[in-house]
């Protein structure tokens, strides 16, 4: 494999109107997880992928891992367990396209994947392993799970991706920043936000998060900026790479996972930083016209043709 991952995967319910979640009478079925967003968007652009993962033994695990299969991911390493519910979450969005989730994840099945039971050998195969602060604030065997796979990945020569994703509503401040401190020795390309990196190090100081980043050993360093674009730590400074604007946003979830996704391919296809961050950025452009968290995640042909590499013929 090119890239793997561990994560829950969820039921995710749009809105089918925005406003206050409480006034919403319909939803859309999709998936979602912000590892599987990362890995649909790798599959997508064509690298292969394979994802760990538990799901429920129910109408809703099938589906996901149905889909999941769809698009080109290795599935060996997902079980349906008996007993246990699939994760769900639900959406609010706003006119801005901004909006909040509501999660229904506790006992999650992927309690069941404890350390003993990692696949190692499927770890040590792969060239990148990617991993986010969302699967370990789940559950505490899940912390345990994510710092076993760290290990296996440092030692085999797995280069390994993480994401901070800190999601408030799944565990506190204080539990998020002393279980990501205990990752980030282990980690080579650290993808975060700026708000994310203020709260692990406890400062706001451009000159103090750089001291307090360069205590580890991580390769590269990305800040994501939203529509501004991103930040790439070089030394002791942030070189900006601009954004790219779109006409509409109209849902703004799961564009970080596509700006990952888009600078995990540069980085594994050896692109220098430009051509990188501009085909992430181009990528994190796109999921934000699209609703639904991996629908707008674009084929290989889809960004060329938004970058003008590639000739677009609509008719």
């Amino acid at each position: 494999m090119d890239i793997i991952t561990i994560g829950d995967g969820m039921i995710t319910f749009d809105p089918k109107s925005k406003g206050p979640l409480r006034f919403v009478n319909q939803f859309e079925r999709k998936i979602g997880g912000a590892e599987l967003n990362v890995i649909i968007g790798c599959a997508r652009l064509g690298i292969k992928t394979g994802w760990i993962s538990r799901l429920g033994k129910d109408e809703f695990g099938r589906h996901i891992l149905n889909t999941v299969r769809g698009e080109g991911i290795d599935v060996s390493e997902v079980e349906l367990m008996e007993g246990y519910a699939t994760s769900l979450n639900f959406k609010e969005v706003q006119e801005s396209g901004s909006g909040k989730t509501f999660y229904y994840r506790k006992h999650s099945p992927t309690e069941t994947l404890t350390p003993d039971l990692l696949p190692e050998d499927y770890i040590k195969k792969a060239k990148v392993l990617h991993v986010t602060g969302v699967f370990p604030a789940i559950d505490d065997v899940n912390s345990a799970v994510i710092l076993k796979a760290l290990q296996v990945a440092k030692a085999n020569n797995v280069k390994i991706s993480f994401d901070p994703n800190i999601r408030l509503k799944l565990w506190s401040k204080e539990k998020a920043r002393a279980t990501i401190l205990t990752y980030l020795p282990y980690v080579d390309y650290l993808l975060a936000g700026r708000d994310e990196l203020e709260l692990l190090f406890e400062t706001n100081h451009d000159a103090k998060l750089i001291e307090k980043l360069q205590e580890f050993s991580i390769e590269q360093v990305v800040i994501k900026d939203g529509e501004n674009g991103c930040y790439f730590l070089e030394k002791d400074n942030w070189t900006h790479f601009p954004g790219v604007k779109v006409s509409k946003v109209v849902d703004t979830v799961g564009a970080g996972d596509g700006f990952n996704a888009g600078f995990l391919y540069g980085t594994i296809k050896k692109w220098d930083l430009n051509k990188t961050m501009r085909f992430a950025n181009t990528i994190g452009a796109l999921v934000v016209q699209v609703p639904g968290d991996n629908e707008g995640l674009p084929y290989l042909e889809e960004v060329e043709e938004y970058m003008g590499e590639r000739e677009m013929i609509e008719r």
